[in-house]
């Protein structure tokens, strides 16, 4: 089996709100790290999120690459703009924009399903080693292509875009393109499936629900589920047992005694200092609390035989390219094989 990171498409998706263009991001980043021309492709427009992480100016419009690091870029595909280009392309002279305003381009959206899914895919194909003859001219071809695609559901049915549509266009470039694109997902050497996720009974179960899926769809396994945000054990049973006693209920009942018998100083005493003490020690308890729910949730990805890495919650009001540089870090030696 190929390194993930020597594939040429990586897969991320997850459920909505988990980190996923992080983690794209994170994994870009890595293949960067190894050596890799690597590009992270949005088609949600969640792209911008990182070209400002890393400070990237916007150039030469919609559909541009935009150089974030050494060995780095990042663009957005449109899928209603791919499928414009692709009527364009059929279409002779007719401008595109003239083609998005008539009733009939929504009706051949609407008629033919798939097909904003498969021309974006199609895109991304070209983008890769095997599709990218045009790139590979320019002198800008990518080793690999980090797709931030859409959440589960919708995740899944732009996967299943080129069945979908390869079905209903049998001959022709348009079917051409469905089969290249469909061997592409299915091939285990040049594509990878990643999920992210939260260590949370709900999106434990999605990804268990979208591991079916993909095996359904395309005959696919997940090659790991990354835990986003995950919470340290930081006390032990005995630990956990002295903050006990100083919490509420403790032996001193909030008055600020000092609990040795001694004479608290004037400083300690009154409500203050209780109510400090009191979240200190809530605090500790629902850390404790939440990572054992966690550590319980990646038993059961794990009892399901999926590789799981967990990347660690980070302390901040917003996600820095420090923290973004430790995330690639992990997952390089995580996935990197």
């Amino acid at each position: 089996m190929t390194a993930m990171l020597k594939r040429r498409l990586i897969v991320v998706t997850g459920k909505g709100g988990v980190g996923k263009t992080t983690v794209a991001g994170a994994v870009g980043l890595a293949a960067a790290h190894r050596g890799a021309r690597a590009i992270v492709v949005d088609v949600t427009g969640a792209g911008g999120q990182l070209r400002r992480l890393f400070g990237a100016r916007e150039a030469g419009g919609a559909g541009a690459e935009v150089e974030l690091t050494e060995r780095l870029w990042s663009t957005s595909i449109d899928p209603d703009q791919a499928l414009l280009e692709w009527l364009g392309r059929i279409g002779g002279q007719v401008p595109a924009r003239l083609l998005m305003s008539t009733s009939s381009f929504q009706y051949f959206a609407a008629a033919a399903p798939g097909a904003r899914e498969l021309m974006a895919l199609a895109k991304i194909w070209r983008m890769t080693d095997d599709g990218g003859e045009r790139a590979r001219r320019r002198g800008r071809r990518h080793d690999l292509v980090v797709l931030d695609a859409p959440a589960t559901g919708h995740a899944l049915g732009m996967l299943r875009a080129p069945q979908t549509f390869g079905s209903i266009a049998r001959v022709g470039p348009v079917a051409g393109d469905a089969r290249a694109v469909g061997e592409l997902l299915r091939d285990p050497t040049r594509s990878a499936y990643l999920a992210v996720a939260t260590a949370t009974e709900m999106a434990t179960t999605e990804t268990l629900e979208l591991r079916e899926e993909l095996q359904s769809a395309l005959g696919r396994d997940l090659e790991a589920v990354i835990v986003n945000g995950a919470m340290r054990s930081r006390f032990t049973k005995e630990e956990l047992q002295r903050i006990a006693t100083i919490g509420p209920g403790s032996s001193d009942g909030g008055t600020g005694r000092a609990s040795d018998g001694g004479e608290a100083s004037p400083a300690q005493h009154g409500p203050a200092r209780h109510a400090v003490r009191h979240a200190a020690t809530d605090a500790a308890s629902s850390l404790h609390t939440r990572a054992r729910s966690q550590r319980a949730q990646l038993a059961r990805l794990r009892r399901e035989g999926l590789h799981t890495v967990s990347v660690p919650f980070v302390f901040k009001e917003e996600l820095d390219l420090d923290a973004l540089a430790r995330i690639a870090r992990r997952l390089e030696r995580a996935l990197g094989g």
